[in-house]
């Protein structure tokens, strides 16, 4: 699949009706979707025919990239009810067969190496300190290929200390930088859109 042709199904999809400030509920757009899971794939061949994990999926839309480039099996985790409803309603609107799960990734326990791929658009950690990292180290103890994830530019360092230190990563390395088009969903945003430079993540677990 081309990447123009995913961006365009991408583009159909729901996203949140009421967001949840507490969740750090941001839509994954198109744009970033797209691009993210096409590298995974043609880059590092890590969604074709694997087993593929989306951290904190909302409403669905890397889960559904992963699906249409074929992934083996993809599992959608997320804590909110009314998101895994509207991302089953997503995959049912492409037609793409994926799992949903209600739990909280953070507390996920997973036994022996089912997973090959992680994908994330995790919480930034702005509303609740640290939530970045606890998503990635959840990340780290359950794939066995590679975890990709979108964290701020300016946490770049901080990243990629931790994830070598800390999260049993063999290699840390920023793919590409992409600019989050953070559109006004909560009160207290003052302005209509907000542009955060993000980068794009692959973290290689080391084998245990």
């Amino acid at each position: 699949m081309k990447l123009k042709q995913l961006e365009g199904l991408l583009g159909d999809l729901q996203q949140f009706s009421n967001p949840k400030v507490e969740l750090e509920q941001y839509p994954t757009g198109p744009h970033i979707a797209s691009r993210m899971l096409f590298t995974a794939e043609n880059s590092y061949g890590d969604i074709t025919d694997k087993v593929v994990a989306d951290f904190g999926c909302g409403c669905g839309t890397l889960s559904a990239a992963a699906a249409l480039l074929d992934a083996a099996c993809v599992i959608g985790f997320d804590i909110d009810p009314q998101s895994l409803e509207t991302a089953t309603l997503n995959a049912e609107e492409l037609e793409v067969e994926i799992d949903f799960v209600q739990c909280d990734v953070t507390k996920l326990e997973l036994k022996g190496q089912v997973v090959g791929t992680v994908v994330m658009n995790p919480p930034f950690g702005t509303r609740k300190k640290g939530a970045d990292m606890e998503f990635l180290s959840a990340a780290m103890k359950v794939a066995s290929q590679a975890v990709y994830s979108l964290h701020k530019t300016s946490t770049r360092e901080h990243i990629k200390r931790a994830a070598l230190r800390d999260f049993n990563a063999k290699s840390a390395e920023v793919i590409c930088e992409l600019r989050y088009d953070l559109p006004k969903l909560y009160k207290f945003h003052k302005r209509k859109e907000v542009d955060i430079a993000v980068d794009l993540w692959r973290f290689e677990p080391r084998q245990n």
